[in-house]
């Protein structure tokens, strides 16, 4: 007879494992599901300084959500791998139809996250964590002293590039137009920082170095001119921060859940529009995407989903 799971959790980032974790410790017959490895985009991440209970040292995402994992698991959480396609969410069970099998629940959390939109360059991926990097909180210590470049002018990468001026020695902020698209208040502060440059109707045309990034090509939107800046020799590497905007995992829940430009609506207790149905993490409508907040939701939307069970007997 087909199994009908109390809670299925959709995503295995800091949000998925946190759920499930909460979801098994509550008694819940719990299964996680993902598509690919554990740990979401946390996982990519070189090292985690600001999640508290992290080891002080060698402390990376992999590590960290490696962890999580195994906890979920020794309170009897299942780990599932497939690649949901549809799902039906209606009604007391809810069904979902992945690449391999059908899976069904009396409740569902969605935690598919969000993924930074990435620059498409030749060397991207090469220097992933090895100079390049998606997320100024989680990274910026480490460019302490450093020369460091942001990708984009809206806010976030406006607001991303002041605060690595808390570290780095000097910021320029790359945008493929004449003028930033930032608000006026945060365009004001960067164009009054000492430490910012700007580099302007520039996109990265491709990445270079050896083990770490130490030279970044630029391409002039406008005159097709080619400029490679190159890391200065005592530095041995430099930084680039890419801030061009997130793409939500969402584009298999079109038509099935209200959206706001592909992030799930929630209330504060991580209620879908749909009951029984809640979302945790990146994948939800936030303002800050980080590895203790998704682990939060993950943790109330469990919670949340046991009393929702226990409110129907």
């Amino acid at each position: 007879m087909e199994q009908i799971y109390d809670l299925i959790v959709l995503g295995a980032g800091p949000a998925g494992l946190a759920a499930g974790l909460y979801g098994a410790r509550a008694g819940l017959s719990t299964l996680i599901l993902e598509k690919g490895a554990p740990g979401g985009q946390a996982a990519q991440t070189d090292r985690v300084e600001n999640y508290p209970g992290a080891m002080l040292e060698d402390e990376t995402g992999d590590t960290l959500t490696a962890r999580m994992l195994a906890q979920a698991e020794a309170f009897g959480a299942q780990k599932g791998t497939d690649e949901i396609r549809s799902l039906e969410l209606a009604g007391e069970d809810k069904s979902l139809t992945g690449a391999t099998g059908t899976y069904r629940a009396r409740t569902v959390i969605l935690a598919t996250g969000a993924s930074p939109r990435k620059l498409g360059c030749p060397g991207e991926e090469t220097f992933t964590g090895q100079g390049l990097s998606y997320c100024a909180t989680c990274d910026g210590a480490f460019f302490r002293g450093l020369e460091v470049f942001v990708v984009g002018g809206g806010d976030s990468a406006v607001e991303e590039a002041l605060f690595l001026t808390r570290f780095a020695r000097k910021v320029t902020i790359i945008h493929r137009r004449d003028q930033l698209r930032a608000v006026k208040s945060l365009q004001d502060k960067a164009f009054a920082n000492e430490k910012m440059d700007f580099i302007w109707d520039s996109v990265v045309e491709s990445l270079a170095g050896q083990d770490v990034l130490q030279t970044i090509c630029l391409r002039n939107v406008k005159t097709g001119e080619l400029r490679e800046i190159t890391a200065d020799a005592a530095d041995g590497m430099m930084g680039l921060f890419v801030f061009v905007g997130l793409d939500p995992n969402s584009g298999f829940l079109e038509g099935t859940l209200p959206l706001e430009k592909g992030y799930i609506k929630t209330d504060e207790n991580m209620h879908t529009a749909i009951p029984g149905v809640f979302a945790a993490g990146d994948i939800r409508v936030k303002n800050l995407r980080q590895i203790i907040t998704a682990a939060a939701d993950g943790a109330i939307a469990a919670m949340e989903a046991e009393r929702y069970l226990a409110e129907r007997g």
